[in-house]
């Protein structure tokens, strides 16, 4: 299994794996949206044998507080092709763009997704760590990861997202 970045021959796979791994196509809609207006911080692919089988996408957010904006970035989505899911192609990509991330200097990722997965990774309730989303999800579902420590400390606010995820939400 390789995992690299994106490149502009690997755009229709990427619509593809999207496309199958989500009901409907608001995911690989979305994709194609950030990318069109250029505002993807990390594309990963996963590649076996040759073939796309996993994408992961990172996008710039802020979080706005009354004195201040910090920035940080989103993971939306991560997506395996339905008949390689569940051999760990998911938490591969994750592990590696979050390493990535931070080699990039990105010290915050935030998320809204599955409780019971993303914890392995490092994320923790964003709520309790002072972090509201601008769309109306779940406490459980919205989360957070520092990469660096103390990344949060002193940071809260609302977490405003690229316009492209209005359409998603």
């Amino acid at each position: 299994m390789e995992i690299r970045q994106e490149n502009p021959s690997d755009i229709e796979a990427i619509r593809y794996v999207n496309e199958q791994a989500f009901e409907p196509n608001a995911e690989a809609v979305l994709v194609d949206r950030l990318r069109d207006r250029g505002v993807v911080t990390l594309s990963l692919v996963a590649v076996e044998d040759d073939s796309i089988v996993g994408h992961i996408l990172f996008t710039p957010v802020t979080i706005e507080s009354e004195n201040a904006k910090y920035e940080a970035v989103t993971l939306a989505p991560v997506a395996v092709l339905p008949e390689y899911q569940r051999r760990g192609i998911g938490a591969m990509l994750i592990e590696h763009a979050l390493d990535e991330c931070k080699r990039l200097g990105h010290n915050i990722v935030v998320l809204i997704g599955h409780p019971e997965y993303y914890p392995r990774f490092g994320f923790v309730p964003a709520k309790a760590k002072g972090l509201l989303s601008e769309f109306e999800v779940p406490d459980e579902a919205w989360m957070v990861a520092e990469l660096a420590p103390g990344a949060l400390d002193g940071v809260g606010g609302e977490v405003r997202f690229q316009p492209e995820f209005a359409d998603a939400m």
